[in-house]
């Protein structure tokens, strides 16, 4: 059932419903960050029209925008949770279509920008500061039980990586930060400078992939010794030093995306919130999770398959067993890819995987 979300703002300052973020209230009735003249300083007026200060191109083109519409068949009567806003992409296209959409992000920053971009759709459209770990207590506090879809677009934004205070990309040199929620307490900087050498292995190839990790902690543990790494731009140059360039892709590539994932915890969240996503399905609902990088795409995978098998086999068993799991049904068991057209449009979409799973 469709809730309108302009109640919701009224209930935000009781107490059961604090995790409703001040800002997300700011976002919605214009009165963030303004000053004594009572408007916001990061919003430009021309023409009689509220514009953002920076591009409207402020995130990048949302990924497989056909396919993930086609996947959540967005329409007037359903209830949509976006649990990764963003630039506000896939959301507006949900809105346009006539759903009602709560949304989430960890990034402030992001909440404001697509906050501002979709505040034509008024009470449609909620943005929530949170990470989609929580969904299960952002949507109760919101009295919602059940969506009638959940879409994960996972990863980093063009604009976490364009802009160098955040970390993100050795393409700049910036802060050692990468934190995607810039209110966490744990940064990149303090991963480099206080863990073990045995543990920075670990991260860069658990989680980045990288085959000489070990040779990157060492070296990092060596550099830390003369002095504290703190830039984006010192940790590659460390990176460079063990691994040379053979290729177009920066040596450090897999040891900062390893570092992300560990400052934010990402492989944890997503594993407990797709979890979670298969109670707050309506029957017929429509998962949706978009991955960029291996480790991503291969947990999902796995997560997916295994419940969307009606029977469970192995060879030392003498017949199947009922998958007491089961709940799933998989349009495709192939990831969904983006086009040619798309991919020359915007090659950061080469890595992206779309798949896609129907509650039973």
């Amino acid at each position: 059932m469709i809730i309108s979300i302009k109640p919701w703002l009224e209930k935000a300052d009781q107490p059961h419903h604090a995790l409703l973020h001040s800002q997300s209230r700011e976002i919605l009735t214009g009165s963030a960050e303004k000053g004594s003249g009572g408007e916001n300083p990061k919003i430009k007026k021309q023409g009689g029209v509220i514009q953002m200060a920076q591009k409207q191109d402020f995130y990048h083109e949302s990924v497989l925008a056909q396919q993930v519409l086609d996947a959540m068949q967005p329409v007037r009567g359903k209830q949509l949770f976006d649990g990764t806003l963003g630039g506000g992409g896939h959301s507006e296209m949900f809105l346009e279509r006539g759903a009602h959409v709560i949304a989430c992000d960890q990034d402030s920053e992001a909440l404001e920008y697509a906050g501002r971009r979709l505040e034509r759709f008024g009470d449609c459209f909620l943005p929530v500061k949170g990470n989609f770990v929580d969904m299960d207590l952002i949507l109760r506090n919101l009295g919602i039980d059940l969506v009638d879809g959940i879409l994960l677009d996972l990863g980093v934004s063009s604009r976490q990586l364009d802009q160098a205070e955040r970390g993100f990309s050795f393409r700049k040199d910036g802060p050692l930060d990468m934190r995607m929620d810039s209110d966490s307490v744990v940064t990149a900087k303090d991963l480099v400078n206080d863990l073990d050498e045995a543990e920075l292995a670990r991260i860069f190839f658990e989680l980045g992939g990288e085959r000489r990790s070990r040779g990157v902690a060492a070296a990092i543990v060596k550099a830390r010794k003369e002095c504290e790494i703190s830039t984006t731009g010192q940790l590659a140059k460390i990176v460079a030093k063990v691994i040379p360039k053979t290729g177009s892709k920066n040596p450090a590539t897999k040891v900062f995306q390893g570092l992300r994932i560990a400052v934010n915890r990402e492989m944890e969240c997503l594993e407990s919130g797709i979890k979670k996503s298969l109670d707050l399905l309506v029957v017929g609902g429509v998962l949706a999770v978009i991955t960029f990088h291996s480790l991503e795409d291969r947990l999902v995978k796995r997560f997916l398959r295994r419940h969307s098998a009606p029977f469970l086999d192995r060879p030392e068993w003498p017949e199947p067993k009922v998958n007491a799991d089961y709940c799933l049904r998989l349009p495709s068991r192939k990831a969904i890819t983006p086009v040619r057209e798309e991919l020359q449009a915007n090659p950061r979409a080469r890595s992206a995987k779309l798949r896609v799973a129907v509650k039973l």
